[in-house]
């Protein structure tokens, strides 16, 4: 989809989506469009009232005039924009109209400017039109729409449809990672797309390391977890280089990578089993982070890594009661074959000490305990450092690619305590999603480091079941952000 700013075009727009208050009262360019009280008239039989979500289609000539009900004027939150944007996209997209102007940023969003309006308006309606059908012999059917234009014009415009679009396109990218099926999306996969994507930029150089260089350098955890699968294990190692000077120091993005997490011999029940396909997003929301980055070309030297990997049960598989030992040289027992993300990161976080980062955040569907501290709607946040949190919350309030920190005390270490290794994978039942971050500590003492547990939102179960391709917006607003 293109998305563009121009005031003029209103005038002889194939469609126009336009806001309605509650209590009758039409948005700016609704009172346009008034011409013969046709929308007054509409709004006084009942047609429609203002509500949230709610759609009427008026025709004036050739042009389609979408009513789109945006609740009390002056009071309408993030949540309820997007909403709107969604309601009148489904509206309008099995049209015959080519351009649409969307004139919703007529409607004030509490707290925000039109460089947000913008923003939500554009990420919604391009989540809202993704569709994965790679797998299907019958493809869905193509909608006609081909622009989207705002009839505004500024250069806070012209920023917003351009950050927009880059994070719109790496969330995209994210989810068709995310949901290729198992037997596709292998951690060899992963450094394909890896590879494939330093083809198409001159900023980004990839570099794969295999399980030969993994053992030399010492990843037995890495390793471990992985020498219960036919498929090797595989880091992928994406720079972006473009800060104006070329020795700053980079931030790191590391993304676990289970392309599928059967749990070892600590097996998984069968239901749902499917869905762990999805313990890749962190690694793929990485990658969709970088791709965002390609577009935006930002002043910044940025690494995102994908730690590869397969969880599965076979006579050579991990098991529980083994000692590994990490490429720091610390020691783990394993009490369940099932917390290996941890064991896959662990090792994965030493290894980017090489690179000196500014700062380090991994992204990881790490634990069942922070969907239930957090549900759906907001990611873990994990930190030992008070400045990098508050950045990345910050982010998170910005985009609304929610997330909330958890604490990370020195209680929490005594949990992991092992009578026969340095640490055990596991801290027990309570504080699950802590104990994981507190665990991952212990290989972060050189650089500044968070930790993202996304389990929770990551991906939609049931009908809407897909990747949601979160949290590429965070991470890319976080980056943004460093820039200014």
């Amino acid at each position: 989809m293109k998305y563009s700013a121009n005031l003029t075009a209103l005038n002889g727009a194939e469609a126009v989506f336009v806001a309605i208050f509650e209590e009758g009262k039409l948005s700016a360019t609704a009172e346009k469009f008034d011409h013969q009280g046709e929308i007054s008239a509409l709004i006084k039989c009942g047609e429609i009232s203002g509500k949230i979500g709610e759609t009427a289609l008026l025709r004036q000539g050739s042009q389609r005039i979408l009513l789109v009900g945006a609740g009390k004027q002056g009071e309408i939150s993030e949540r309820q924009f997007k909403q709107i944007n969604q309601k009148a996209f489904q509206a309008i997209k099995g049209s015959a109209a080519k351009t649409l102007v969307n004139a919703l940023t007529d409607v004030q969003i509490k707290g925000r400017d039109l460089y947000w309006a913008i923003r939500f308006a554009v990420e919604t309606i391009d989540a809202e039109n993704y569709v994965f059908d790679a797998f299907k012999s019958k493809k869905a059917d193509t909608i006609k729409l081909e622009e989207i234009i705002f009839p505004v014009e500024s250069e806070e415009a012209n920023r917003a449809i351009q950050h927009a679009s880059a994070v719109a396109f790496g969330v995209k990218s994210a989810r068709d990672v995310a949901n290729c099926p198992p037997n596709v999306c292998n951690p060899k996969y992963l450094a394909e797309q890896a590879k494939t994507l330093a083809k198409q930029t001159a900023l980004i150089k990839t570099t794969v390391l295999g399980e030969k260089e993994m053992a030399e350098l010492g990843m037995q955890a890495y390793l471990g977890v992985s020498q219960g699968a036919q498929n090797e294990a595989q880091l992928s190692v994406m720079e972006y280089k473009n800060h104006p000077n070329p020795d700053a120091k980079p931030i790191v993005l590391v993304g676990k990578g289970l392309t599928f997490d059967a749990g070892g011999i600590s097996l998984k029940p069968a239901a749902d089993m499917d869905e762990m396909k999805y313990d890749m997003c962190g690694a793929a929301s990485v990658y969709g982070v970088m791709n965002a980055l390609a577009q935006l070309q930002l002043p910044l030297n940025v690494i995102g890594v994908m730690a590869g990997c397969e969880n599965l049960p076979d006579g050579n598989a991990y098991r529980p009661g083994d000692i590994l030992t990490t490429m720091n040289g610390l020691t783990v027992e394993v009490l369940n074959t099932d917390a290996e993300g941890r064991l896959v990161l662990c090792d994965t976080l030493t290894y980017v000490e090489r690179f000196e980062p500014e700062c380090v955040i991994d992204i990881a569907t790490l634990t069942g305990a922070c969907v239930v501290a957090l549900g759906q709607h907001n990611s873990g946040l994990v930190s030992t450092d008070d400045e990098l949190a508050a950045q990345l919350f910050q982010a998170s309030q910005q985009t609304q690619d929610k997330a909330w920190r958890l604490p990370l005390s020195e209680e929490y270490q005594e949990q992991l305590k092992s009578p026969f290794a340095d640490l055990a994978n596991i801290g027990g039942r309570w504080g699950g999603a802590i104990t994981a971050g507190a665990f991952l500590s212990n290989f972060t003492k050189k650089y500044r480091w968070a930790h993202l547990d996304i389990a929770g939102t990551a991906w939609l179960q049931g009908a809407n079941k897909g990747a949601t391709g979160r949290p590429v917006g965070l991470l890319t607003q976080f980056l943004i952000n460093q820039c200014q």
